[in-house]
């Protein structure tokens, strides 16, 4: 599917490539050999533009806010490109140790981490912006009101919720309907052949109340590219390779099943879960 057949998201008319582009590994502050070079980081944003793409994702605390800094210089340098490209970003991660109203989903919070986010951008407004994790100490309503303000200032033009159970997700979209805030049109949540118990709940859910469902790790941090097997599992490791620890004898018997379905033609990180 190319990057430029264009489809909405979720309950709403903004539209995005099928296929978003991921930049937690923008930037190498973490160490260890975790991340790109700030060029290597500008290449793959410029590649995907080339071929079509209109969708980015980032975090305040995607290598410590240099992810977000990386694509404020890009449009900075390409002027009158920042309109044409969908950027999706998140809070509740604290960058600033020692104080508790860093982070998290309490109204505070949320203004700062927005006004933070839109300084290391270097934009006037977030398309999307999105609750990174359930703040289970701060009201939901506290939460979806300090959005819809948001939303009514300019500052953010859509919201949704990241790896949030279904109940407070659902929660929040009834009271934000009720009280005629501004809806959650997107989800994002982990997802792939080797992580299914989304489909139980939150994926339902989320046709059922309008939102987009955003896969993120669709390749289990590379455990389904293809390049694991069982003879080589251990040996390769990427730079990637602490999020994956040891396989499973469950996961190897994923990674046998996808070799299986590609020895038709079809490259392994194309083989994704189908749900009827």
């Amino acid at each position: 599917m190319p990057l430029n057949s264009y489809i909405t998201l979720g309950r709403s008319g903004l539209r995005v490539s099928p296929f978003c582009l991921g930049t937690m590994t923008f930037g190498e502050d973490l160490g260890g050999g975790f991340g790109a070079s700030v060029p290597d980081s500008e290449k793959i944003l410029a590649y995907y533009l080339e071929q079509g793409g209109n969708f980015l994702d980032t975090a305040n605390a995607y290598t410590s806010g240099h992810s977000e800094k990386i694509i404020g210089d890009f449009f900075q340098q390409h002027k009158g490109r920042r309109a044409r490209v969908v950027i999706a970003t998140k809070f509740f991660m604290n960058l600033f140790a020692g104080d508790p109203n860093g982070g998290g989903g309490g109204r505070k919070a949320i203004v700062a981490q927005c006004e933070e986010s839109l300084r290391r951008l270097q934009t006037d407004y977030i398309d999307l912006y999105y609750l990174h994790l359930w703040d289970r100490f701060t009201p939901i309503e506290e939460t979806m009101r300090a959005l819809d303000d948001l939303v009514q200032s300019g500052k953010v033009r859509y919201i949704g919720f990241s790896d949030t159970p279904a109940w407070k997700v659902a929660q929040a979209q009834t009271i934000a309907h009720f009280r005629g805030w501004a809806p959650l049109i997107a989800l994002q949540i982990e997802y792939s052949l080797m992580q299914r118990t989304v489909e139980g709940e939150l994926v339902p859910m989320a046709g059922e109340l309008g939102l987009g469902v955003l896969p993120w790790s669709p390749l289990k941090s590379g455990a389904l590219s293809g390049k694991y097997t069982r003879g080589n599992g251990v040996k390769m490791q990427g730079r990637r390779g602490s999020f994956l620890g040891d396989f499973t004898e469950k996961q190897y018997d994923i990674i046998d099943a996808v070799a299986k379905v590609a020895e038709w033609g079809v490259d392994p990180g194309r083989v994704m879960p189908c749900v009827a």
